[in-house]
């Protein structure tokens, strides 16, 4: 990650999943990160309209000038990317990957507007509606509002390694060393 806000959104959901693969949605707590509300996202996933936003920052909102609540996260890219951008979020939703991308736009006056876009799971629980988060960080913007977003480059973020949980050294405290059992012949 380039971005120092990208970099200080990620150490503080990475704080948060506390060994997890991913954080609960609950335990994100946006007075923490009071100074990057504004270019972080909320977005739920559904069947019917893709990754809808539930929450926008105002930066993010004031860069495509319009509210993007309920509006599908993936048709703000150009046709080219959409189904790129929407392969990423399957994964960073289904896999709790994160994912950290390169986003380029024109503004209105013709000028190029580059971004880091970061892309981080929530834990998915039963009941409960599959959602991520992210951050829309500008990298050269000239302030103006933007057009349709392109995707340039992308990577997947590896999990941490695993937590062995209790009961599971439980299980490895009974059965110690090496057992051979003899069979018929």
């Amino acid at each position: 990650m380039k971005h120092p806000s990208n970099r200080a959104f990620f150490k503080y959901w990475d704080e948060k999943r506390d060994g997890e693969r991913a954080p609960d949605r609950s335990a994100i707590e946006p007075g923490a990160v009071r100074e990057l509300l504004g270019d972080i996202f909320v977005l739920s996933y559904d069947p019917a309209s893709g990754y809808p936003f539930r929450v926008a920052g105002t930066r993010v909102c004031a860069l495509l000038d319009r509210d993007l609540q309920g509006r599908n996260f993936a048709a703000l890219f150009a046709p080219a990317s959409r189904d790129e951008i929407s392969d990423i979020l399957g994964v960073v939703s289904e896999e709790l990957l994160a994912a950290v991308a390169g986003v380029t736009a024109t503004a209105t006056d013709g000028s190029l507007a580059h971004f880091e876009l970061l892309l981080l799971p929530f834990n998915n629980r039963a009941h409960a509606p599959i959602s991520l988060t992210g951050l829309l960080a500008p990298m050269q913007h000239s302030g103006q509002p933007l057009g349709e977003f392109t995707l340039t480059s992308w990577r997947y973020m590896n999990h941490p390694p695993q937590r062995i949980v209790p009961r599971v050294l439980k299980k490895l405290a009974v059965a110690r060393g090496f057992m051979v059992y003899e069979g018929l012949r």
